[in-house]
């Protein structure tokens, strides 16, 4: 009877979450693989067998992230009306981020200085932003958007007012007592209208 086996996805995920979860709250002098192992009753042995070391653990959970938040973007139906599927988008990224907080900062900042994801790591994470720019793509083509903006421009300002608010959001710099959500999707909102022709 073969031995069950012990070094599975579901011990990959654990890792995964808990090395986000160091990294975010902590910083990355928190990140040792044994302290890892550790926390999640494993074996540095195991960490070592699903990643290989930890530069590999890193583009793993850098994989990760965007492979979920990626996941979540592909859900948006898409409609007849494509300034509203980026509304949702946008909706959809501020969601993604607060579910998966732990990623967030290995995703979108700096917080190991000398980490570069793998090329190939490196497109899929980039893949996640062509769903925005086909949909400015479809506002531009079906008359709502401005035909004058190349589409890569209207989504990366989209893309930067979710990014500068999800951030303030998560690090906890709001103002005191503020009620994030209405206040990110009046001003996605408003963003969108300022791209739309006269």
């Amino acid at each position: 009877m073969p031995r069950p086996k012990t070094h599975d996805d579901a011990l990959r995920v654990k890792l995964l979450n808990r090395a986000g979860e160091l990294l975010s709250n902590e910083g990355p002098s928190a990140l040792s693989l044994r302290r890892l192992a550790a926390d999640v009753n494993t074996s540095t042995t195991a960490v070592y067998s699903l990643f290989g070391g930890k530069p590999a653990l890193l583009d793993a959970l850098y994989d990760e992230g965007f492979r979920r938040f990626g996941e979540r973007l592909a859900m948006v139906p898409e409609t007849d009306d494509p300034v509203e599927d980026l509304i949702q988008i946008a909706l959809t990224y501020r969601e993604s981020a607060l579910q998966d907080r732990q990623f967030y900062v290995v995703m979108f900042s700096k917080v190991v200085p000398d980490f570069m994801p793998t090329t190939e790591t490196y497109i899929a994470a980039s893949g996640t932003f062509v769903p925005v720019v086909k949909t400015v793509q479809r506002a531009i083509d079906n008359g709502s958007f401005l035909p004058d903006e190349a589409p890569e421009v209207i989504g990366l300002a989209l893309w930067s007012i979710c990014h500068g608010l999800v951030s303030l959001e998560i690090y906890g710099i709001l103002p005191p007592g503020l009620e994030i959500a209405p206040v990110f999707e009046r001003t996605v909102r408003a963003s969108a209208d300022g791209w739309r022709a006269r």
